[in-house]
């Protein structure tokens, strides 16, 4: 080894990408790019969602010209991928804190942008951001359209603290051009 050998960085088998296996929607860190309905999407955020069943769903935050969106992966018999954007709680028809307060669950059908949605799905478990550990508790309810292709979902944060996102169901194939970033 010569003397300026040792001033060569070596370069960190875990940070490579490899072009052919990684650039993957599901494979996708912080700082990658990914073409999707005319826009790039700069991915800014990911997060773990693990439910009681041993299941847990991937989330990637996504930033394009200033909207933030989320990109969610899902698998239990298939994988599922879905897109959605926070919406206001008091954009839903039905004023849901209240009546969860009072009833400790949701109405089974709720209303948003005149359009109705019937509740699918209750989960709860622990909410990783970054994918790291501690977890954060929660409670989520998914409300499907009646064709089943959008959906409303509501996650409740202890005692009195809610978001809600609204969105669509998308297919892996219309995502395209996905590349690392420069983090």
């Amino acid at each position: 080894m010569g003397l300026f050998d040792m001033f060569k960085k070596k370069p960190d088998p875990k940070s490579q990408i490899d072009p052919l296996h990684d650039l993957t929607l599901s494979k996708m860190k912080v700082g990658f790019l990914v073409d999707y309905n005319m826009k790039t999407w700069e991915v800014v955020g990911y997060n773990v969602y693990e439910y009681g069943r041993n299941d847990e769903a991937e989330e990637w935050c996504l930033r394009a010209e200033g909207a933030l969106v989320f990109l969610e992966r899902y698998e239990d018999d298939e994988v599922e991928w879905s897109f959605a954007k926070k919406i206001r709680m008091s954009s839903i028809e039905e004023n849901l804190a209240k009546h969860i307060g009072q009833f400790d669950e949701p109405p089974r059908k709720i209303h948003y942008q005149n359009k109705e949605f019937t509740l699918d799905e209750e989960d709860s478990g622990l909410f990783y951001e970054d994918g790291k550990a501690p977890g954060q508790e929660f409670i989520s309810w998914t409300f499907l359209s009646d064709d089943e292709e959008s959906f409303v979902s509501v996650e409740q944060w202890g005692e009195n603290d809610f978001e809600a996102a609204a969105g669509f169901y998308v297919e892996e194939y219309e995502f395209t051009n996905i590349l690392p970033g420069g983090r």
